[in-house]
């Protein structure tokens, strides 16, 4: 696995290097760019990493939903020194989730960069901070399903051949949208991309999940990609492999490296599941690029009678060889402006 040090474990570094306090909070700025009051602390005696959040002590905060995980535990704390003042405590509890608090930290940092106003910044803290809730609930469960995993190696292997195409790493990371649900699993401005996944007897398939997937009169550029997977154990690439991959070519652009850190936990790609992942190798048995164009088979918004809802059909491969284009057509399409 590739680890790059972040800025804020330099600065938890040091901290927990200074003069321990028997007890209390010792605390730095991560930048002094950041508007609000938010440091990056470590709190005494028990040497706990944490996210502290400075507010007024008759600030409301509802923190019940907290109270049941492990791993990380939320609190107050008064300030001594200022008696209308409290600090907000996002605190590690278990160090082996290091890296994974480190990229969720420097995300919420960054969140709430430019808030100044204090109820504002609160919503905004309790709102990453149940995401942050959801995202450690998963990471207690047993890894992806073998769907899923083929699924997010589709999704970063077109993402690899993006910023192999495409030099600016910052818009290529943004442009990965599956992790979030969103309609398309790549989109940015007026363009988006769909990445299909087969494998075995379902090769030439493609399952399309609704009728605004490939519907060009909501974004005017579409593109499918198929990929046929080949499964095999301990043959071809596995999804670790393809995760570092990735990091590495991330590794001199801290913003996009710490975002694909960042979707990788949505997708539900933690480390702690690395080793359930180590022994299905993937390799590419065939790929298809189609433009969707009005006369491209497909179901769209417009043609639906009204009452009828959650639409799934299945294209056919073999049939739409009329509407596919090569890679250097895909990615000069891609490219930023």
């Amino acid at each position: 696995m590739i680890l790059k040090m972040k800025k804020i474990d330099k600065i938890w570094n040091e901290l927990e290097d200074e003069q321990p306090l028997k007890s209390g909070l010792l605390y730095k700025r991560y930048s002094g760019a950041i508007k609000p009051d938010v440091y990056v602390a470590v709190k005494s005696p028990e040497k706990l990493r944490c996210i502290a959040a400075h507010l007024n002590s008759e600030a409301e905060l509802q923190l019940k939903s907290w109270d049941k995980l492990r791993d990380i535990k939320i609190e107050t704390l008064p300030d001594d020194k200022h008696t209308d003042k409290q600090f907000l405590l996002v605190l590690l509890l278990d160090n082996q989730h290091r890296d994974i608090f480190s990229t969720l930290s420097e995300d919420l940092i960054h969140q709430v960069a430019d808030i100044a106003n204090e109820p504002e910044l609160i919503k905004l803290l309790l709102l990453r901070l149940e995401k942050w809730r959801l995202l450690f609930e998963k990471m207690g469960q047993q890894g992806l399903s073998d769907e899923a995993q083929r699924a997010l190696y589709g999704e970063i292997y077109f993402l690899r051949k993006l910023l192999q195409n495409v030099p600016n790493t910052d818009y290529c990371v943004n442009s990965w949208k599956g992790v979030e649900k969103s309609v398309q699993d790549f989109q940015f401005s007026d363009w988006a991309v769909e990445v299909k996944t087969t494998h075995g007897k379902n090769q030439q398939k493609l399952h399309i999940s609704s009728e605004r997937q490939l519907d060009i009169s909501l974004i005017p550029r579409i593109f499918l990609i198929h990929y046929s997977l080949e499964v095999r154990q301990y043959h071809g690439e596995n999804l670790n492999d393809l995760v570092d991959d990735v990091l590495k070519m991330l590794s001199d652009s801290p913003a996009a490296h710490n975002l694909f850190r960042l979707k990788l936990l949505e997708a539900g790609y933690f480390d702690i599941h690395r080793h359930l992942y180590s022994e299905t190798g993937y390799s590419i048995r065939q790929e298809n690029i189609y433009k969707i164009t009005d006369d491209f088979p497909k179901i769209t918004e417009n043609q639906i009678p009204s009452g009828v809802g959650d639409v799934r059909y299945s294209l056919i491969v073999s049939a739409n060889d009329d509407w596919t284009l090569s890679e250097h057509e895909l990615f000069e399409n891609l490219k930023s402006e």
